[in-house]
């Protein structure tokens, strides 16, 4: 872990975190967002070019010149026609990856507690996408989950292929628990659970796992790159622990400095780059 993740002594750092934002805040919910894109649709569909430029691959003029030079597949087949239209359910590849007609878009919410992350609408639940439905017209989808009673952060875009990859990384995602369990955990567990446990689908290895610093023995942080699901939660069940509260504080490179709960902002150009190197 880097010097900020942790405290003097390799232990995780506890206290408060973040301060007041004016970011974007989340709101009663809206009608569902209409993309550029699907706006562009309504017609009789959009230039060939556009939807390159769209998506953020080059200028108009320079998608002609890959059209032309047979870069560009619709439904499979090479189009090599200029002002070709294509239709919103149409699949436009360029150089046999996937395009997005809307640019990508990259946000991270510091997820609170009780809040779904799929499903459950119909349960009266609250989801994440009532929060983020005001951060932009694109179709945003998280990357992965939180079960509902987790908190932390949770990273959303409408770039495809990007969710595709740290969905189901080759060597995992760098991430960071603050954990609060039912009762203190015992230093020979804690051993335990720094060693690797094994559970029904395979051992799971942890980076780092410590007591926080100046806090009572029931508040641990923990580091992990698995994704699998509710792992956290098994990995303490396994020893027979029950968790309280579970805050996921680091994901990847991104952080909840200054973001507070409930919050989301838009990542920066450096963040987007880092994401896409994981």
């Amino acid at each position: 872990m880097s010097r900020n993740d942790k405290s003097k002594g390799g232990k995780f750092s506890g206290g408060k975190r973040g301060g007041k934002s004016k970011k974007a805040t989340p709101g009663k919910t809206p009608a569902k967002p209409q993309s550029a894109a699907s706006n562009a649709f309504k017609t009789d569909g959009i230039r060939l070019n556009k939807y390159i430029a769209n998506a953020g691959i080059c200028s108009r003029r320079d998608a002609d010149i890959f059209i032309a030079a047979g870069n560009v597949t619709v439904n499979g087949k090479v189009v090599t026609e200029m002002g070709y239209k294509v239709s919103l359910t149409d699949d436009v590849k360029f150089d046999g990856r996937s395009v997005n007609p809307d640019k990508p878009e990259y946000f991270v919410l510091n997820k609170p507690k009780g809040i779904y992350v799929t499903g459950s609408t119909e349960k009266g639940g609250r989801t994440v996408m009532d929060i983020m439905a005001k951060a932009t017209k694109a179709k945003l989808d998280p990357v992965g989950k939180l079960d509902t009673q987790t908190m932390g952060l949770l990273l959303f875009t409408n770039d495809g292929t990007l969710a595709k990859r740290l969905g189901k990384p080759r060597n995992g995602i760098r991430q960071i628990y603050q954990v609060n369990l039912t009762k203190p955990l015992a230093l020979a567990d804690l051993e335990k659970i720094r060693e690797g446990v094994y559970l029904e689908d395979g051992k799971v290895n942890v980076q780092d796992i410590s007591y926080i610093a100046n806090r009572p023995k029931n508040e641990i942080g923990l580091e992990t790159n698995s994704t699998r699901n509710h792992v956290v939660q098994r990995l303490f069940k396994s020893q027979g622990y029950e968790i309280e509260k579970l805050d996921r504080v680091v994901f990847g490179g991104l952080t909840k400095k200054d973001l507070p709960r409930g919050r989301f902002r838009r990542l920066t150009d450096q963040e987007v780059i880092n994401m896409g190197m994981l």
